[in-house]
């Protein structure tokens, strides 16, 4: 086998080489990475993924259904809020009393009621998100047999590494070929083709 040296890197030559361009298995110049170790971008799978994407436009909307309620609410408090200080002076201090506690109850309940509508949306995103990596697993299981993989880590924790043993582009076209954008009840199971 013949060895070149170009530009510091090393090209292997020879009719039996596994070797490719840049030192690598002629799988990973396919796409597809020889590595022990492979790497992913968990947020980016997810939110680039058409599965995400769904996720993010439903929580979006229901976001938007919230804003304008709280925005109509506020409306309404703040005009009630008017006419209770401008029937302050003709009201009895006790009734005038009774009026502003029972609006100040009016405002606290309606606080707590909006921030649960806001809570459940915060609830249902996080869920989601857990959803989509329990059906992703297998998906990235399989692709780690094809690549003969022992494991698969969290970019974020990796100090450093090789760009070509990062999974998450093949990944992301993996889950939408396979489980779509997760809106259909019956999506087809990570282990068929």
């Amino acid at each position: 086998m013949a060895w070149l040296s170009c530009g510091g890197l090393a090209l292997a030559q020879g009719a039996g080489s596994t070797v490719g361009l840049g030192g690598f298995s002629p799988e990973q110049n396919l796409g597809v990475p020889s590595s022990l170790l492979l790497t992913i971008h968990s947020d980016r799978l997810f939110s680039e993924s058409a599965y995400g994407k769904r996720v993010a436009q439903e929580m979006e909307g229901r976001s938007a259904v919230l804003m304008a309620e709280n925005r109509r609410i506020e409306a309404e408090l703040r005009a009630e809020e008017l006419d209770l200080a401008e029937r302050r002076s003709t009201t009895d201090p006790e009734a005038f009393r009774a009026l502003a506690e029972a609006f100040d109850q009016k405002v606290q309940e309606t606080r707590r009621t909006q921030e649960a509508k806001f809570l459940e949306i915060t609830n249902a995103r996080e869920e989601a998100r857990r959803e989509f990596r329990q059906t992703s697993i297998p998906i990235l299981e399989r692709i780690m047999t094809e690549t003969g993989a022992a494991a698969i880590l969290e970019q974020s924790t990796v100090l450093l590494s090789a760009e070509a043993i990062d999974v998450t582009d093949l990944a992301i076209a993996r889950v939408d070929a396979i489980l779509g954008d997760g809106a259909e009840a019956d999506v087809a199971p990570a282990d068929e083709p």
